[in-house]
């Protein structure tokens, strides 16, 4: 397959997910020279994010640092909104635990910002074929079967449970900002954001804002040590 054939035949929606302009417009341009007839929709946070239509969406480039989210957790909520879609990571964090954990919960695809244009092109080429992409020097570590644990199987189940809306309110909670801030960044009165709230920590299976920050910190990059393993796991097992 010559490095543009696959994209002439066929015109893909791809939506490009990233709150820095420049790297976002780098992006689209790579994008649209790999997929000429390609429809490039583009989102710079979780709101922007949440108001496409993803229904005819084959392909999203989701940076994992977007305003809005925290650690996985964005891309743990886009497999549970849209599990059609492939999902490909596109980040500054070049290290091969998160881009083995990236693939775990459910990418399709990693690719380094510092990838040239040809890397990309391929890169999203592969995954459009029904591959699993990675870069050629994590490739052997990234795509070797590693389990969730019990804790992140427990947080990732928990929070893919969650509408939009709820998912917002949870990553607002792990700010620290109270139900009357939320109310206001969310242009809601304060009664519906609590009565929200309130539904949301029932999914979630939590009591307060504190173990729902804690339910999304078992997604962070770094994952968990120490004591923050025992009360993640002392959460888990109150399912």
């Amino acid at each position: 397959m010559t490095e543009h054939s696959l994209p002439s035949a066929l015109a893909y929606r791809i939506v490009v997910v990233d709150d820095h302009p420049l790297f976002r417009e780098a992006i689209v341009s790579v994008v649209r020279r790999a997929f000429p007839g390609a429809a490039i929709i583009e989102a710079f946070d979780l709101a922007s994010l949440h108001s496409l239509d993803l229904d005819d969406v084959d392909l999203l480039l989701l940076d994992l640092n977007f305003p809005g989210v925290h650690g996985f957790s964005g891309l743990v909520h886009l497999r549970a909104q849209a599990p059609a879609v492939a999902v490909v990571v596109v980040t500054a964090l070049e290290d091969a635990a998160v881009v083995q954990r990236a693939i775990s919960l459910g990418a399709a695809g990693f690719v380094p910002k510092s990838s040239n244009l040809i890397e990309i092109s391929k890169s999203l080429e592969a995954v459009l074929a029904g591959r699993v992409s990675v870069p050629a020097w994590f490739a052997t570590f990234a795509l070797q079967p590693k389990p969730l644990s019990e804790t992140e199987n427990s947080a990732a189940r928990r929070i893919s449970s969650l509408t939009p809306q709820q998912f917002a309110i949870a990553m607002w909670l792990t700010t620290g900002l109270q139900a009357e801030q939320i109310a206001v960044e969310l242009g809601l009165d304060e009664a519906t954001v609590k009565a929200l709230i309130a539904t949301m920590m029932r999914k979630l299976n939590v009591q307060n804002y504190a173990q729902v920050a804690q339910l999304v910190k078992v997604l962070d990059f770094e994952g968990l040590t120490g004591a923050e393993v025992k009360l993640a796991d002392k959460i888990v097992r109150s399912l």
